[in-house]
């Protein structure tokens, strides 16, 4: 069973959520806000998805612009960030979407489907 990481009052995690229900995809729902991923969670996922580590911040959020993390990622180590995405869930871009051998962040339906998320 697939992992679905979420905001709740997100419109695109609702969006998100409605798709896999149509699609009968089972799921274990996590409020990222009330359930914030760990260090060692957002390390794993981000070496299973391949992807830039900038791909994990929820660049639109308003932590991220008070914080001016924009600036400031640049200089920071991989470790660094890691370590400051796992202080606020507010922090991380969502819906994430965890299985077993793929970590998709944002939805995408193309992308949800070519990954096997169906």
């Amino acid at each position: 069973m697939i992992k679905f990481i979420c905001y709740p009052k997100c419109t695109t995690c609702q969006k998100a959520k409605k798709w896999l229900d149509d699609n009968n995809i089972e799921y274990e729902l996590r409020d990222i806000k009330e359930d914030n991923p760990s260090f060692e969670e957002l390390s794993s996922w981000y070496k299973t998805s391949e992807l830039p580590l900038k791909r994990f911040f929820n660049t639109s959020g308003l932590l991220y612009k008070s914080m001016e993390l924009k600036d400031k990622l640049p200089t920071m180590s991989e470790e660094e960030q890691l370590k400051l995405l796992a202080t606020d869930g507010m922090l991380v871009k969502r819906p994430l979407v965890i299985g077993n051998d793929f970590v998709l962040i944002g939805f995408k339906e193309s992308e949800w489907r070519e990954k096997g998320v169906l």
